[in-house]
């Protein structure tokens, strides 16, 4: 019995620690970025996964380390896994927007958009690639709303591209 609770609390020791090293990992990335060291950050984050494979954080730091470095395939396949973890996680779906509109799959960013705004629909970001999106697609009347809502929201650079596309 003895060695069954101790066996049972170095388990819990041993994920705790490795809970911490992975938030310990998760910072580095967080430095990393803040330095525009964008593949040393990714390096982070694997360390983080390698302990954790269920951080959602280092996920998120990987994904946008990854959109960084134009690797919009890559940054799709880590906002897939937060998504995993986390359904609702608003900024992972017009994240992965932004990855689709880049690789030039503007319906596929809607899609993403169209959750996200469903999630919270003050998400500025999300009516700015929607927007852009329809606007490419022909769909220039939504388009143009969407930028406009983005402009609402927050999003300046919106009100000029309206002047560019919209009139």
């Amino acid at each position: 019995m003895k060695k069954i609770i101790i066996t049972v609390i170095s388990a819990f020791l041993f994920s705790t620690a490795s809970s911490q090293s992975s938030n310990q990992y998760n910072a580095e990335a967080l430095a990393k970025i803040a330095k525009k060291d964008y593949r040393g950050a990714i390096i982070e984050c694997n360390k983080a996964l390698e302990l954790n494979p269920k951080n959602k954080l280092a996920y998120s730091l990987r994904a946008e380390s990854k959109l960084y470095l134009d690797d919009y395939t890559g940054a799709i396949s880590d906002y897939n896994k937060v998504l995993e973890i986390n359904p609702n996680e608003v900024r992972a779906y017009y994240k992965r927007a932004e990855s689709k509109f880049n690789l030039e799959d503007y319906r596929g960013a809607i899609e993403d958009c169209n959750i996200a705004i469903d999630l919270d629909p003050n998400e500025k970001y999300a009516y700015w690639y929607r927007g852009f999106s329809r606007i490419i697609l022909g769909q220039k009347d939504n388009g143009c709303l969407d930028l406009s809502k983005a402009g609402e929201l927050g999003i300046e650079e919106a009100y000029s591209s309206i002047k560019q596309y919209c009139n």
